[in-house]
């Protein structure tokens, strides 16, 4: 959901909305002029948008405790008009109380439209004449769409990452024992995909020992710094990418660890091709979840669906098409497991 906020009425509507609808994403409208509430989290989107914005600084602490949110989160932010200056007052913390960062200006074709980056995933526009900004707003759209499935990932997880291990507290020692279940030698170079807080890193440095390699890949910053601070970074490399994209060359590792994280993601077969080309020949993959996929289901209040990835009519096939043999395959009341070998090419 693509989330803007408007701060002043507008009677048809705008180049920015327009240009985001043509996404296909939802697009709701926070009109804050009509005295509608800004939402509280940025769980669920994949952009944010502030059209103009109050005069006066300090700004209004709601808006602001968004806009923060979402630049943690790297949700990709727009402010337009006075709401870049709200947006800069975001990210600055109030130190600069709202001045825009001259030094990072960036011109656009025209010379009264100038596009200012704010942060890693923030931009502000000010404008004079709004059409001459079509393509500033296009680029933004385009950007927008190609990053919402792990911007709506990122969203979700950032916000949870802090007290994430003090809400699993007791899923510890079974994420332990699936990963001794990879039985891996010492020396080999292992990867935890999708490894969040990096609970299970102390389990497969245990098995590699301090000549192998661990490393923890998750895409969301929040989850690796909360890793750090629980000293997982000790036990391995703590590295921020995207699952579906590895920064490794062919054959890097000898296994690929991930619990709770395939049936999640766009294209799992995809995925598990990504894997299996990083992987050696017999490399082992281990997809683990603590509780049972079908007792998962019922637990949400409804049935396995007919296509979801991680069941075996569905998994086993994926997995011989992508490179895997697998070799167990276990839907038990209290876990998750399956294992599979990286057939040699």
């Amino acid at each position: 959901m693509i989330q803007i906020v408007e701060h002043t009425a507008a009677e048809s509507p705008s180049a920015i909305g327009a240009a985001l609808a043509a996404t296909g994403l939802p697009v709701r409208v926070c009109r804050v002029w009509a005295g509608e509430r800004v939402p509280d989290t940025v769980d669920g989107m994949v952009a944010l948008v502030v059209l103009d914005g109050p005069s006066a600084v300090p700004a209004p602490g709601a808006q602001l405790a968004l806009l923060r949110a979402a630049l943690e989160a790297e949700v990709p932010v727009l402010g337009v008009g006075a709401g870049a200056r709200l947006l800069a007052l975001a990210a600055d913390g109030g130190a600069g109380k709202g001045r825009l960062p001259d030094r990072s200006r960036v011109p656009h074709d025209e010379d009264d439209v100038r596009v200012l980056r704010i942060g890693p995933s923030a931009w502000g526009l000010q404008l004079h004449q709004v059409p001459q900004a079509d393509g500033v707003y296009d680029r933004f759209a385009a950007l927008v769409a190609d990053r919402a499935e792990r911007t709506t990932t990122r969203a979700f997880f950032t916000r949870r990452a802090a007290g994430w291990d003090e809400r699993f507290t007791d899923d510890g020692p079974r994420y332990a024992a699936a990963a001794h279940r990879m039985e891996l030698r010492p020396g080999q170079r292992v990867l935890d995909v999708g490894c969040g807080t990096g609970r299970v890193l102390p389990a497969l440095r245990d098995q590699v020992g301090p000549t192998g390699v661990v490393a923890g890949i998750d895409l969301t910053s929040a989850m690796l710094t909360a890793a750090a601070r629980q000293g997982r970074g000790e036990q391995g490399h703590l590295i921020l990418a995207d699952a579906c994209r590895l920064p490794l060359r062919a054959g890097a590792v000898d296994g690929v660890f991930s619990a709770g994280l395939l049936n999640h993601l766009p294209d799992p077969r995809r995925t598990l091709r990504e894997w299996a080309r990083v992987s050696a020949p017999d490399g082992v993959l281990l997809l683990f979840h603590p509780s049972g996929h079908a007792e998962r289901a019922a637990r949400h209040g409804r049935p396995l669906a007919p296509d979801d990835p991680l069941t075996e009519d569905n998994l086993l096939p994926a997995l011989r098409a992508t490179g895997w043999r697998a070799v167990c395959y276990e839907d038990a009341p209290h876990h998750f497991l399956l294992r599979a070998i990286r057939r040699a090419a």
